[in-house]
């Protein structure tokens, strides 16, 4: 076995035995303990947005908006993995994954809920007019060595790195607009910088135009496939529901798949596309001006719905109600040939889509990796950060998309077992108001 089938069996392992069972686990008792608060809570969710909007600079000169911390949050969400990684998922786990993207979702929605009203409160002023806060701060509260924040901030520089997402970018415009390597590469990484440099004002800023653009567009094409498939629908439904406890066989290019393979990508894709568990929206919340956890906390609930039960679910009900999951096409093609299917010129226009995404998500994540080097560097860490970020970003370019997701997903779950300790040790400190 060589090193990469043994980190992706490693992994699977992870997730399927431990990760994926302690957020339902968890998340089921949460449920209850908080009286189904991701149900419950929903209505608070439009009075929160529209009071970020008004506010401005009216809870202080420290932090950023909330309503930044909130866009850099769904930035970091809704990117690529939500058309290429969900798509992964199905091709491995079949189309029982996307119940199992659910079920993780909505008790993990409790989880993220948890960990960013812990950022919020656990945080600290900084040198730079802002907060810090999240797992590398909260761990301290439950453990006495240093050595869990420091593993934390190790794993989430590497992870605040997407080099997946840098890849699937490159590769879009290299395939389809046929634009060398040597252009594409050095472009990306300048106009990341341009948005990074700028602090989490400028990056909620960029977030702020383009995921709600992209939301529109995206659900707006995908919801007139599904029309012109709307008798098909039922059907998918049902295959989803009985996939996800039975497996399901091998068909066209799907070589077949079992119940526990369906749960464990299903799960951590779940996790990985809507940063449950993981700490990122605990750090970047605790940017935030306001100081009610409770807030940041409600609109963490929105920022899952949207991720998974939207963009998410309409990315695999896509490929599944056209077969294209069945055809021996690379999954990172898959939305693009259903797209292309009833509307023109897709092949020009979807590297503008995975642009957008991936860079509002490699932004986002960089800003929490950034942080997270400082921590570990208080010195020059910046620095080393911005030195470390290009040549992975470049290395991984010439590499394959699944080593790439790979290096994501095992630091990920490294991430979200050490916080889940941290949350379950610290859930009681969450009130509501």
């Amino acid at each position: 076995m060589d090193i990469v089938a043994y980190i992706d069996w490693l992994d699977d392992s992870i997730w399927t035995y431990f990760a994926a069972p302690s957020i339902i686990l968890f998340g089921i008792l949460l449920t209850y303990k908080y009286k189904a608060a991701q149900i419950t809570r929903i209505s608070r969710i439009m009075p929160v947005l529209k009071e970020c909007h008004e506010s401005d600079k009216t809870c202080g000169d420290r932090g950023i908006n909330p309503l930044y911390a909130f866009y850099i949050t769904i930035g970091g969400c809704i990117g690529v993995a939500n058309i290429v990684g969900v798509c992964a998922a199905v091709k491995i786990g079949g189309p029982g994954a996307l119940f199992w993207m659910w079920v993780a979702a909505f008790f993990g929605t409790l989880v993220k809920y948890t960990e960013v009203y812990l950022g919020v409160k656990f945080r600290i002023p900084n040198q730079y007019g802002s907060y810090d806060g999240g797992p590398i701060y909260y761990l301290k509260r439950v453990f006495s060595s240093r050595i869990p924040s420091f593993l934390f901030a190790v794993l989430f520089a590497i992870y605040g790195t997407e080099v997946y997402m840098f890849k699937v970018v490159s590769d879009s415009f290299i395939i389809n607009w046929m634009i060398p390597n040597y252009i594409v590469i050095p472009s990306l990484l300048l106009l990341i910088f341009v948005a990074v440099l700028g602090g989490g004002e400028r990056i909620g800023q960029v977030c702020s135009y383009i995921i709600p653009a992209f939301i529109f567009l995206y659900c707006s094409m995908g919801l007139w496939v599904l029309l012109n498939n709307a008798s098909q629908i039922p059907t998918i439904l049902a295959t989803v529901i009985k996939s996800a406890f039975t497996g399901h066989a091998a068909i066209g290019g799907f070589t077949g798949s079992g119940m526990l393979m369906a749960m464990s990508q299903g799960m951590k894709r779940a996790c990985y596309t809507a940063d449950i568990g993981v700490g990122y929206a605990g750090i970047v919340c605790a940017e935030t001006q306001d100081s009610d956890p409770t807030k940041q906390a409600d609109l963490s609930l929105l920022g899952v719905f949207l991720d998974t039960f939207l963009v998410c679910t309409m990315s695999v009900l896509l490929v599944l109600v056209t077969d294209v999951w069945t055809t021996s096409l690379p999954e990172s093609e898959w939305v693009l040939r259903v797209l292309s299917l009833y509307f023109p010129y897709m092949n020009v226009f979807m590297p503008i889509f995975i642009f957008l995404l991936g860079y509002s998500t490699i932004i986002s994540y960089f800003h929490v990796g950034h942080k997270c080097m400082q921590y570990l560097f208080p010195t020059n860490g910046g620095k080393l950060y911005y030195i470390y970020a290009a040549s992975a970003f470049v290395l991984f370019s010439f590499a394959d998309q699944s080593h790439a997701l790979l290096l994501m997903s095992f630091c990920g779950v490294g991430m979200l077992l050490l916080n889940m300790c941290a949350i379950i040790y610290l859930h009681d400190e969450v009130t509501f108001n």
